[in-house]
């Protein structure tokens, strides 16, 4: 059951700081309920569902107005606050009702010309509905429940069984002035409801404040729920962690599909870079009770719970089967490769229908159903992929709710096709101007420090999704928290036994697959050699050589599966080609790691991976810590200013430039096999 989050101190502390002026408050409230909706994913999924508050404010004349806030197009109710809630004069708006037609131009004309503040996003696309019911408070969603009963075959049968007159039903329209002139006349009909059922889309509540169509909002979804476990018997299980053995076979998956798919998107791209999805996995035992049911193929078919999710998930999914899967590359391919014919030939027939003009979007699904292993939703970056798999699981839920309780009769391929291709609704979608490294997944060891967190950020700044290893929970939970959302990482020992591996498989398991390993961890131990413990010697090459070889070993395995190339960066040393007096324990190995790079350049060229490494020196981490260099300096009779800028010329290199060589070697698109130093000039240690 959905929980009512209502919190009424809370709610008093919100309405309270907004001030004294009643639209104030009244708009605090209802974002505060927005927040609150937003926040549970049985409610509203990714940008979807919209909320509004009906106020009095003041022109620039100082007369009084019906103001209409509503929230912006594309805003998140989990996190909108009132200046994500654009406010729109009222009348005008009602005005539009006495029309019989309105092209969508007009309407969102009509709307932003009419918006107190024109700096402000744009309103949401189903503005016209909000303001033609006459509630104070109106709430929107597309709860998995809602939409269950939403696909029924005999919807408004179900509807008054459950609601009585509470609740009125809605045929299905696109949004927009044709569906809010067709709400407004269904509730014209039965103005005492307090809610209403849109067909094939969604649910509305709405009431004279912001927490009674708050509570009416929670107390449908409820109702419904209860109603769909008596029908069918079950209800299905939440979202969960997939097994061991499940993400053992995902992670022998993913990057060969991962790989199949990115050709295909390069195609379509014409982008190389850009053209590798990344992929979130979902194989909890819902998903697999759901892959349970004898009619997945069939249910894959049908469509999408709500229209809304086809700009994000496609209208059906690629299956995969048991056989498909003992197939191999082959067959795997043939599946995908006939799924993009489908959509071809679907975006040429309903093209035609609406007269021309649509330009074909990316035809490769966004949605894979993998029977015996999971959902995976995929996308350019990890949030697009998140974002698929979420309504995925949404729809699946949905899907079998209806299907066990009258059938699942989504609405119809001409529908979708009108929503997927219009272009209010492709607003709502990010920019597809996508930076240099979006569609890269790039994992860093010694993520923590601080050249694997400059190196991380710089990657992630230029679009790519990071996955780090590091040593210590608290570093690596510090590093990610810099990076914000849609990173991962795994704190362990890279020297441990099978620890590349993995890594590299929780890589896997987060992502899909792996293009770009910066093999960075490291650690200097000093001593004269003579005199050095030979276990100390070997503990310096299990970290500084042995864990860059295994950790190389696992992502050119990664790298084989996909079949698209990759990419190895060391971070080396100066102390490979340079000796410094007392830190042989750590140039040695270095020099060992210098040549595995050469080694490796050569032997994994043909199958299009890059090889190359940075030579850095006095860089603030790890050994070189503030104590360390204020030594240094005591020891020369310099300042410590001096002893870091002691190069060429004359200035401090810090982890930011060596982040930054690493990237340029990373878009360097034809050069392997290539050390670059980044000391500020040492000629002691530039390289032959």
């Amino acid at each position: 059951m959905v929980a009512n989050r209502w919190n009424e101190n809370e709610s008093k502390n919100v309405v309270a700081e907004a001030g004294a002026d009643p639209a104030d408050q009244a708009l605090a409230a209802q974002a505060y309920a927005s927040r609150l909706l937003g926040a549970d994913m049985a409610l509203v999924q990714h940008g979807g569902g919209n909320t509004s508050c009906k106020v009095m404010r003041k022109d620039l004349f100082g007369t009084d107005i019906p103001v209409l806030h509503i929230k912006g197009s594309g805003h998140d109710l989990a996190m909108i606050d009132a200046q994500g809630m654009p406010a729109v004069r009222l009348d005008p708006l009602l005005a539009l009702r006495a029309l019989d037609g309105l092209s969508d131009e007009a309407m969102v004309n009509t709307v932003r010309s009419n918006m107190l503040d024109a700096s402000g996003p744009n309103p949401s696309v189903e503005i016209l509905l909000h303001a033609y019911l006459p509630h104070g408070f109106i709430n929107h969603t597309h709860a998995t429940a809602m939409l269950a009963i939403a696909d029924l075959p005999n919807a408004a049968e179900v509807v008054q069984e459950i609601f009585g007159t509470k609740v009125a039903v809605v045929p299905f329209h696109m949004p927009g002035f044709a569906l809010a002139k067709a709400a407004a006349k269904v509730y014209g009909a039965m103005p005492d409801v307090e809610g209403l059922l849109l067909l094939n889309h969604g649910h509305f509540t709405f009431a004279g404040d912001a927490k009674a169509a708050y509570d009416l909002m929670i107390t449908h979804v409820n109702v419904v729920e209860d109603w769909l476990a008596k029908k069918s018997g079950k209800v299905l299980k939440p979202a969960g962690p997939a097994d061991q053995a499940m993400q053992a076979k995902a992670i022998s998956l993913m990057p060969q599909l991962r790989g199949l798919l990115g050709d295909r998107r390069a195609e379509f791209l014409g982008n190389r870079d850009a053209s590798m999805p990344l992929m979130e996995l979902r194989a909890g035992d819902n998903v697999q009770e759901f892959f349970a049911r004898s009619d997945v193929e069939d249910l894959a078919k049908r469509g999408v719970a709500t229209p809304d999710h086809v700009i994000r998930t496609k209208n059906f999914p690629l299956v995969l089967n048991a056989k498909d899967l003992a197939g191999g590359t082959a067959a795997i391919q043939a599946k995908i490769d006939a799924y993009i014919t489908d959509y071809k030939d679907y975006y040429t027939r309903n093209n035609s229908r609406v007269g021309g003009g649509k330009t074909q979007l990316n035809p490769v699904p966004d949605v894979a159903w993998v029977q015996g292993v999971g959902i995976i939703g995929m996308g350019t970056n990890a949030t697009e992929a998140r974002i698929a798999a979420d309504l995925a699981e949404q729809n699946i839920a949905a899907m079998s709710n209806g299907e066990d309780c009258g059938g699942f009769h989504p609405v119809g391929e001409a529908e979708l096709f009108d929503m997927e291709y219009w272009s209010l609704e492709q607003a709502k979608l990010p920019s597809r101007n996508y930076p240099r490294f979006a569609g890269h997944v790039v994992m860093v060891t010694g993520g923590g420090g601080a050249i694997g967190l400059a190196t991380a950020q710089a990657f992630a700044a230029l679009g790519a999704n990071i996955f780090l290893v590091d040593l210590g929970d608290a570093a690596l939970a510090k590093a990610l928290a810099t990076l914000g959302p849609d990173h991962d990482g795994i704190a362990l020992d890279i020297t441990a036994d099978n620890a590349a591996s993995k890594a590299v498989n929780a890589c896997t398991a987060r992502f899909g697959g792996l293009d770009i390993l910066v093999s960075n961890a490291g650690a200097a131990w000093t001593g004269e050699m003579i005199g050095l413990d030979d276990a100390l010697l070997r503990k310096s090459f299990e970290l500084n050589f042995f864990a860059h070889q295994t950790a190389s070993k696992a992502a050119a395995r990664i790298f084989e599966a996909q079949n698209r190339g990759g990419q190895l960066l060391y971070n080396v040393s100066k102390q490979a080609v340079n000796p410094g007096k007392g830190f042989g324990a750590y140039g040695i190995p270095k020099a060992a790691t210098f040549f595995l790079l050469r080694q490796l350049a050569l032997e994994l060229g043909p199958m299009g991976v890059r090889v190359n490494g940075i030579n850095a020196d006095r860089i603030r981490s790890g050994l070189l810590d503030d104590e360390f260099i204020k030594e240094r300096a005591k020891a020369r009779g310099i300042d410590e200013g001096t002893y870091m800028s002691g190069n060429l010329i004359r200035r401090e290199v810090e982890a930011r430039h060596v982040a930054d060589a690493f990237v340029a070697l990373a878009m360097a698109d034809r050069t392997t096999a290539h050390v670059m130093t980044v000391d500020g000039g040492n000629i002691e240690a530039a390289l032959r």
